[in-house]
C-alpha cells in the first residue's frame, strides 16, 4: 500500500548535507527534555520523507507501537535476510496485523543466490554476509528517504553511550532518528507491560537480542544482552550503523 504523505513543517530538503548538522543541533536542543513520542512526531513533521527500519526483534514492538498510534501509513522497512528465525517471520506478520500498520515493506537482497548459493558465507566471513544480505539491501531501500528511525539505545553498547535523538549519518548524509536513545531496559519493559504488547517468542527462550538464526545464540545468566550475537567473533554490529563514516566494529 502506498504511504499517505504527511504535510511536513519546515521539512529538511533531501541532499543538502551542509544544512544537516545545524538542523540536527537545533532538533537535539529543542527535544532534549521531551519524550520519545514527541521526538518521533517532531521528526515526522520536520524532516520530510522518513522511514522506520525495524528488525521485528526483541524490543522492536515499542517503536512499532509508537508509529502505529502516530502514523499507521509510515513506511516500515523490514529486511528479510532469508536467514531469519521462523519465529521472527511469523511475529512480523502477526504484529503488522495487530498494530494495523499499512506500509510494511519487506526488503531482500536480489543477488544472494549468486554470491552465496549454498548459504554458507556467514561461516567464512560474517561481515561479507551482513553486507550482502542486510547492509546493501537496506541502503538501497533507504535511497528515497532523507531520514530514518532506529531503535538504538545508549545502554546497548559502548559505541552508543553518547547517542543523541538526532544525528547525521556521515556515510550517507542522511539524518538518523533515535527516539529511544535515553531509555533504560526498565523503560522498555514498562512500556510493553503498560500497553500489553506481545513479546517476540524467542525472548522467553533466552534470546534478548535477535538477528539471523545462524549467528544468534541464547544468552546465559550474567552475560550481556548482545552476547549471543556473533558469539566468539569480534563483531557487535551488522553494519547498518556507522560512526565517523565507518562501520562500527567493537568487541562483543
Amino acid at each position: 500500500m502506498t504511504a499517505v504523505p504527511r504535510p511536513p513543517t519546515n521539512a529538511l530538503p533531501v541532499g543538502q548535507p551542509a544544512d544537516h548538522r545545524e538542523k540536527v543541533r537545533a532538533l537535539n536542543s529543542r527535544y532534549r527534555h521531551h519524550s520519545a513520542t514527541d521526538v518521533l512526531r517532531g521528526a515526522l513533521d520536520d524532516l520530510g520523507r522518513t522511514a522506520l527500519v525495524s528488525s521485528f526483534g526483541a524490543e522492536s514492538v515499542v517503536l512499532l507501537h509508537m508509529v502505529a498510534i502516530t502514523d499507521k501509513h509510515l513506511p516500515v522497512l523490514f529486511i528479510d535476510t532469508e536467514m531469519l528465525f521462523t519465529e521472527t517471520l511469523v511475529y512480523q506478520q502477526e504484529l503488522t496485523e495487530r498494530l494495523g500498520l499499512t506500509n510494511v515493506q519487506i526488503v531482500r537482497a536480489n543477488d544472494s543466490a549468486h554470491h552465496d548459493p549454498d548459504g554458507t558465507l556467514h561461516q567464512r566471513d560474517t561481515d561479507a554476509c551482513c553486507a550482502l544480505r542486510k547492509t546493501r539491501p537496506l541502503h538501497g531501500a533507504l535511497a528515497p528517504y532523507g531520514a530514518w528511525i532506529t531503535g538504538r539505545k545508549r545502554f546497548q553498547s559502548g559505541t552508543r553511550a553518547q547517542l543523541d535523538f538526532f544525528e547525521v549519518e556521515d556515510a550517507t548524509d542522511r539524518i538518523k532518528i533515535n527516539p529511544l536513545a535515553h531509555w533504560t531496559p526498565e523503560d522498555v519493559r514498562n512500556y510493553m507491560d503498560e500497553n500489553r504488547l506481545p513479546r517476540h517468542p524467542l525472548v522467553a527462550q533466552g534470546y534478548p537480542s535477535i538477528g539471523c538464526a545462524p549467528c544468534t545464540s541464547p544468552v546465559r545468566d550474567g552475560e550481556d544482552a548482545r552476547a549471543g550475537r556473533w558469539r566468539n567473533d569480534t563483531k557487535d554490529e551488522c553494519g547498518i550503523h556507522f560512526v565517523d563514516g565507518r562501520l562500527v566494529r567493537i568487541g562483543a
